[in-house]
């Protein structure tokens, strides 16, 4: 997993890039087939914003969260991506599974 992290008005820190990294490998214990992560966290004035894109085998997925704080609102965002990572592999596992 390629994983590239930028900030806009903002400087990721030591901390923020271990904590992202940590969050972010949740998702690979359930899909191993994630080929590249593009986060972005922004700051518009008191709203923090992070935003993920995500590269799979066969489809890419894009979540956003807001959030007042930056660590609730990555695990916000870690929390949609795990929902629409696991939708996807359970999409995957039907269509492979029909041929009956």
């Amino acid at each position: 997993m390629n994983l590239k992290l930028s900030g806009h008005h903002l400087e990721i820190t030591a901390a923020m890039r271990d904590y992202i990294t940590g969050k972010l490998g949740r998702i690979t214990r359930h899909f191993d087939h994630v080929i590249d992560v593009n986060v972005i966290l922004s700051v518009d004035n008191l709203e923090q914003k992070i935003e993920a894109s995500v590269h799979l085998s066969g489809k890419d997925i894009f979540v956003e969260s807001h959030d007042t704080d930056m660590y609730a609102a990555i695990d916000a965002l870690v929390d949609k991506l795990d929902r629409q990572i696991l939708r996807h592999k359970e999409k995957n596992f039907e269509h492979r599974g029909s041929h009956d």
